[in-house]
């Protein structure tokens, strides 16, 4: 690009504007009305290039420090940033001058700032946004990351984050455009929730450097976005890859933190450069435009928590504007803008635009830098914020079923803890180790905090007899992947309340750690007592570093048809010790459907007892993290961002350890360890169709001084040509092919981590021919792929010694109560022959969604003095009157706005992925919830801050030469008949958001 220097600025134009003289010149347009919106844009031209300017700060939502720390401006040393003095100084710029425009992205800082600001301040605020001066985009409490995030999450953030903004600042605060500048790699699933959030595009900055490369030849940096093929249109999203990520045009940061020179427009001053300054800044401008369809760029002036002297800034882009629009025979038009007014431009143009229906996974910034090594960052973390939504949608479930007003705050901090959770450096492990303890903190007190909202509303939904006295005082147990619980340690006789927040009965096996080997249960629902079992705690589990339970068995029994969005209970009553009989020595545990033992080299052999042709391996290996000075790109380390193993192969564990089996009639275990800090429990049920495997890693040595990544394999004799399946944010799959991209040919370095997806809640893979299909399910998201035929691999914990140099300037290294850290994880291996496929890919969704909101348990002591409360209390209870068809789900019940409620059903099969289950499905929900009755419904995008019917997004073409095929628009509107029917009709992979306002009934 080097040649732009050496032609005159004449010659540039004349490229770019060869038809130029064609287009009749437009009269000049009045003044923007002082409206938000779209009516705020500054008038553009027609003939000319327009330079559209957005004045932006990035402002990352916990980093290198923590959430407080950017906020108010503290360690410095660290980063000199401070937001509440950006967002001071952006409003008085704003106001000093009319024609000046800002957006602001991270509600969750500008609700921190908002509480602190005085009645003047807050008028001024609500002026720019009702002038369109200060635009909000993106709108989320946090600029999510996209690939270790759920789809649940991502909705609950985004449409807090609308809340927020929508009852401060009225409908011109409403976000129009995603505005995903940073997170490292782009989903399909994100892009479809934007387009059902009603939005009219959404602008990115990182794309890989190939796909960057074509895209720039081929001027398709912008393009239509097709994100489901279950949804079509609905789902179709314009999309835009910016030129320069997010910051400036070189030598043009004005910022405070920039050593950009400034405008110096004194002719007299030695040091006058504006002449200069507007031909770099042409020159950028038209090379940038030469690679993009219209007469339209956009330029992101700012940066990462720029505008602390907002002044500084504007006062530069004053003088760039005006002496850019002012010189003689200027081709361009430079305007402060923002991405709405932007995209508008560009939907204005009536072009047509190129699709895309893959994702932007994975993300390589150079040969060597494929940024999936955040995927499995920090498991510890990404368990714990897997557990925070679990127990999220059980606190606003029950706050809804039982009317519980007292606990609003509580709850408001927990929706915007996991907000903050989702943030793209803290759900992918890419913080510094102090702002990773500080995330926890935060996700900590919310969920203690969410014990008191659970027992209160389960004491006041169970009572049934004297009213007036307190609720009984219910704990949940935060330990239990430690297993460790007080309450079924230290009492002989204990209650258990089992909640089921999913929209189908479900049965479970509970397990509680306990001191004694012998236990009654019965239930209090019928009266029956569930068979039991007492099966020792893995001795590795009972060495993990800062365990202090004294427990070394477990008790395990079934939960059976707990109901749902209900309750189940038991009383568990210790007995006398028992005497140990040995168990007959065994190789193997077995059920009907499977077979399970260790061969020679220690690893796990699995034989499917009526696929006789089907069989696995699951072994674990390691990958030694590369080392590197960081300078050039074959010298690029393994680090919190970057997976890059030093060879081109895993490395074998030595075999050092053994096996133990314990057999019952509830579970058969297989205790395996493979060295002192790899281990596992294989663990099948007699009524459960997967296996599951409970592993545990660490703590990961580290005196050898080799950074090490763990992984695990299941490796089977599927035929799979290369090709597997990975889920996008826990919805639908996308296929994936070794060594291919969909959109680019690729010329690959790295040949292990440029293989790696991420892997949120499901990776697969499929023999075709034999119509054998494998799953392997997990707990938290990962980087899985299948670098062999036949095989599924997964990380499962990494520590590493060197930084990988993209700004964490940390090791990836945890540690724990002085040790390495210890993770503690599940898999559900589920496969078999696809016979029915209905069934088959029912029971597969029905373990995701166990495993994403698995029932909770929780519980408390028992004595004499309240025991008759437990007798005259109800203990099976259901927030439904009926059952719902097992293709839909209730993703959202909560309480929302003057004794609202927010509901949001999902139907969660694909189109085409069975014959019958995919197909729609129509529910009357009149009489759905058994503690409530409907009285009135509206139904809203899915942000829940704009109605449906008043949602108008902006129309795309696509290309006249695209053959991607969508599927008919479907759309349906909620159908009320008298008072008893309000019929919803749900299309395949379909999320419908209503609120209800409702009539309570007497619990």
């Amino acid at each position: 690009m080097l040649w732009y220097t050496l032609l005159p600025l004449s010659l540039l134009f004349a490229q770019y504007f060869v038809d130029a003289a064609r287009i009749p010149r437009a009269t000049e347009e009045p003044p923007a009305t002082e409206n938000c919106g779209y009516k705020a844009c500054h008038a553009v031209d027609p003939t000319k290039l327009n330079i559209h300017m957005v004045s932006h700060t990035h402002d990352d939502v916990g980093w290198l420090k923590t959430v407080d720390q950017y906020y108010f401006g503290s360690r410095s040393t660290i980063q000199k940033a401070g937001v509440q003095y950006i967002l001071d100084s952006v409003i008085k710029a704003l106001l000093a001058d009319p024609n000046r425009r800002f957006i602001y992205v991270e509600t969750s800082f500008l609700w921190k700032w908002w509480l602190r600001q005085n009645e003047q301040v807050r008028a001024d605020v609500k002026m720019l946004i009702n002038e369109g001066r200060l635009e909000i985009i993106g709108g989320a409490w946090s600029m999510n990351d996209e690939a270790c995030s759920h789809y649940h999450s991502l909705i609950d953030q985004f449409t807090w984050g609308f809340r927020r903004l929508n009852d401060t600042f009225g409908s011109c605060a409403r976000p129009r455009i995603g505005w995903q500048i940073d997170p490292f790699g782009h989903s399909r699933e994100q892009a479809s929730l934007f387009a059902q959030m009603g939005f009219d595009g959404m602008l990115f900055g990182r794309i890989d450097y190939q796909d960057k490369s074509k895209r720039l030849r081929e001027q398709s940096m912008e393009f239509i976005w097709k994100s489901s093929p279950s949804l079509g249109k609905r789902a179709n999203l314009f999309t835009a890859a910016m030129y320069n990520t997010y910051s400036p045009p070189p030598g043009f940061c004005f910022d405070v933190l920039c050593a950009d020179d400034p405008m110096i427009d004194d002719p007299d001053s030695p040091d006058y450069n504006i002449d200069k300054k507007i031909d770099d800044f042409l020159r950028y401008a038209v090379e940038q435009a030469n690679y993009y369809r219209s007469n339209h760029i956009i330029l992101t002036m700012g940066g990462d928590f720029t505008y602390q002297h907002a002044e500084m800034y504007f006062t530069n882009l004053d003088k760039l504007i005006r002496y850019t629009n002012q010189r003689n025979g200027s081709r361009v038009n430079v305007i402060y803008s923002t991405p709405s007014c932007y995209l508008k431009a560009l939907n204005d143009k009536n072009l047509q635009w190129p699709t895309k229906s893959d994702d932007f996974f994975p993300y390589a910034s150079d040969p060597h830098s494929y940024w999936t090594g955040y995927f499995s960052s920090r498991p510890t973390s990404k368990y714990f914020e897997r557990m925070g939504n679990n127990l999220l949608q059980t606190s606003k479930q029950l706050v809804a079923l039982t009317n519980l007003k007292n606990h609003d705050e509580h709850l408001e901090h927990f929706r915007e803890a996991m907000g903050v959770m989702q943030h793209h450096d803290a759900v992918t492990g890419t913080e510094k180790q102090l702002v990773a303890n500080d995330y926890a903190r935060l996700l900590y007190k919310s969920m203690s905090d969410a014990g008191e909202i659970i027992s209160e509303a389960i004491g006041k939904w169970s009572e049934k007899a004297n009213k007036s006295e307190p609720s009984l005082k219910i704990f949940t147990c935060l330990e239990l992947n430690i297993s460790s619980c007080a309450f079924s340690e230290k009492n002989d006789k204990f209650v258990v309340v089992v909640y089921n927040p999913l929209s189908r009965p479900v049965s479970t096996y509970v397990r509680l750690p306990v001191t004694g080997n012998s236990y009654e249960i019965e239930s209090l629902n019928d009266g029956m007592h569930p068979v039991t079992q007492i099966v020792p705690i893995s001795e590795r589990v009972q060495k993990i570093p800062g365990r202090l339970s004294t427990a070394i068995n477990e008790i395990v029994f079934r939960a059976t048809d707990i109901p749902a969005l209900g309750l189940r209970s038991y009383i568990v009553t210790k007995k006398p010790q028992e005497e140990l009989t040995e168990q007959p020595k065994s190789e193997f545990i077995s059920s009907e459907l499977y077979n399970i033992s260790i061969n020679n080299n220690g690893n796990v052999m699995v034989r499917w007892n009526k696929q006789k042709d089907m069989n696995l391996i699951q072994s674990f290996h390691f990958y030694e993290g590369a080392e590197g000075n960081n300078k050039v790109f074959v010298n690029r380390s393994s680090g919190a961002y970057i997976f890059r193993p030093k060879e081109t192969s895993a490395k074998n564990f030595a075999y050092t350890g053994s096996y133990k089996i314990h057999k019952g009639p509830i579970v058969e275990e297989l205790h395996h360890t493979i060295n002192e800090w790899v281990s596992q429990v294989v663990r099948i049920y007699p009524k459960e169709e997967h296996i599951e495997f409970d592993w545990l890693i660490g703590p990961i040595p580290t005196k050898d001084k080799i950074g090490k990544e763990i992984i695990t394999r299941y490796s089977s004799n599927l035929k799979t040509d290369n090709v597997f399946y990975t889920d996008s944010n826990g919805r639908e799959m996308l296929k994936r092919l070794k060594n291919y991209r969909p959109t680019w040919d690729l010329d690959l370095k790295e040949p292990i981590s440029g293989n790696y997806y991420p892997v949120t809640s499901k990776i697969a893979i499929k023999d075709e021919e034999k119509q054998l299909k494998l799953s392997v399910l997990n707990d938290r998201a990962q980087g899985g792929s299948s670098l062999q035929d036949g095989e599924i691999e997964l990380m499962l914990h990494r520590r590493l010694l060197k930084d990988d140099a993209f700004g964490v300037d940390e090791a990836l290294n945890e540690t724990a109560f002085g040790e390495g850290l210890v993770v503690r994880g599940t898999h559900y291996l589920f496969g078999g022959k696809m016979k029915n496929v209905d069934q088959f890919v029912l029971k597969e969704k029905e373990l995701a969604l166990k495993l994403a909101l698995h029932p909770w348990i929780l519980g408390t002591s028992i004595n004499s003095s309240n025991v008759e409360k437990f007798a005259d209390a109800k203990f099976l209870i259901s927030g439904l009157n009926k059952a719902l068809p097992p293709n839909v789900h209730i993703l959202t019940l909560e309480p929302w706005k003057d004794d609202t409620i927010l509901l949001r059903l999902e139907h969660i099969f694909e189109v085409d992925e069975a014959q019958q289950m995919s197909k729609p499905v129509l529910i009357n929900i009149q009489d759905l919830f058994s503690t409530f009755s409907i009285q009135s419904i509206k139904e809203t995008t899915l942000g829940a801050n704009q109605l449906l019917s008043e949602n108008d997004p902006m129309k795309w073409e696509p290309e006249t030469n695209d053959i991607i095929l969508d599927k008919e628009e479907n759309i349906q509107h909620v159908e009320v008949h008298g008072d008893m029917m309000i019929h919803v009709l749900l299309n395949p992979m379909e999320i419908r958001t209503f609120i209800l306002k409702v009539v309570r009934k007497s619990l």
